[in-house]
């Protein structure tokens, strides 16, 4: 029994990221691949595997800074939002109405993550959404052991990224990124004399969420088509709030095909959450479906197609992300 809560315990406290390897590019065989968490992660945690076709994180060497899940254009890489998101929603229905979340070397008091690269255009587009002005808060991130010299830089995209997925609801999230300042520190001091469990106390599962080491997220049930879509982009559908107009365009790259297709198979079998689907018909021929709230933008689709058929489309309409998106109806197979 007690070696078995120590394992529990041991899995606790670990900063990998999930890996799930059928969203991964190179595991899909994407044309051109992506090295993109190899070439972000700035403690060279990621190695990519025998061939180049996989991806290996040294749990020794990674501080989970997040940057590689910031990047990755699938969700291959991931952490669980439920922590930062209910974090937010909580200090925006108490008194305060505003939420922050600072960096784990600022010093600053409230709701912490570990570096500022795990935010993602999800959250933020989530604390616009509930309407919480929000504030990220970064420590002196030119020396930082745990993230990188342009943290902030990456964040502002991240906020940039997020506000163009906002556009079409009319409610731009309120974000300022700014570093900690004396003030931040002080009231992290003044909280800590108070008591960890009178802090516990007041704040509730807010912080009992904070204190709690992270555990690693199970893995992906691929057989549930649901859970092929990863988690950061489930919750930029539901972020769309208030509802954009019919005809407002949402900011979301997906892939359009002109006549130019010859109907191969490569475009759905590259898809890292499998959002294009292509079914044969009865009568000869192919339908080309595409799930476009399953789409993560990566666009290996476009980068792939053979004869160069697809091409990507910037905004659609919200009805787009209600039914699936008859991308092309061919009578004929290759």
């Amino acid at each position: 029994m007690l070696r078995g809560v120590l394992e529990r315990l041991g899995e606790y406290g670990n900063p990998v990221p999930r890996y799930t390897a059928p969203r991964c590019l190179l595991e899909r065989q994407a044309v051109g691949g992506c090295d993109a968490c190899h070439a972000t992660c700035p403690h060279q945690a990621i190695t990519l595997g025998p061939l180049g076709q996989s991806v290996e994180i040294d749990p020794q060497a990674c501080t989970g800074c997040g940057l590689c899940v910031q990047v990755c254009p699938s969700g291959a890489l991931e952490y669980d939002l439920t922590a930062s998101l209910q974090s937010v929603r909580d200090a925006g229905q108490s008194g305060e109405g505003a939420a922050s979340l600072a960096c784990s070397q600022s010093g600053a008091g409230g709701p912490t993550l570990p570096c500022l690269g795990r935010v993602t255009p999800a959250l933020v587009s989530a604390a616009g959404a509930w309407g919480i002005p929000l504030t990220l808060l970064h420590g002196e991130c030119a020396g930082c052991s745990v993230g990188a010299p342009d943290v902030p830089e990456r964040v502002r995209r991240v906020v940039e990224e997020a506000q163009e997925l906002r556009a079409a609801t009319g409610q731009p999230a309120q974000v300022n990124v700014r570093p900690a300042t004396p003030e931040d520190r002080q009231q992290a001091g003044r909280v800590s004399r108070r008591g960890a469990f009178a802090q516990l106390l007041r704040a509730g599962r807010q912080q009992v969420a904070q204190a709690l080491p992270e555990r690693p997220l199970p893995f992906v049930d691929w057989s549930d088509p649901e859970k092929r879509v990863p988690e950061e982009w489930r919750w930029r559908v539901r972020t769309l709030t208030p509802a954009p107009p019919p005809e407002a365009g949402v900011h979301w790259p997906a892939p359009l095909v002109d006549d130019s297709c010859i109907d191969c198979p490569v475009c759905s079998n590259v898809c890292p959450t499998e959002a294009i689907t292509r079914e044969r018909k009865p009568e000869g021929g192919v339908r080309l479906l595409l799930n476009l709230s399953a789409c993560t933008s990566c666009l290996a689709c476009v980068r792939s197609c053979p004869p160069q058929a697809m091409h990507p489309q910037e905004e659609w309409l919200p009805a787009a992300f209600q039914a699936l998106v008859l991308l092309r109806d061919s009578d004929s197979v290759m």
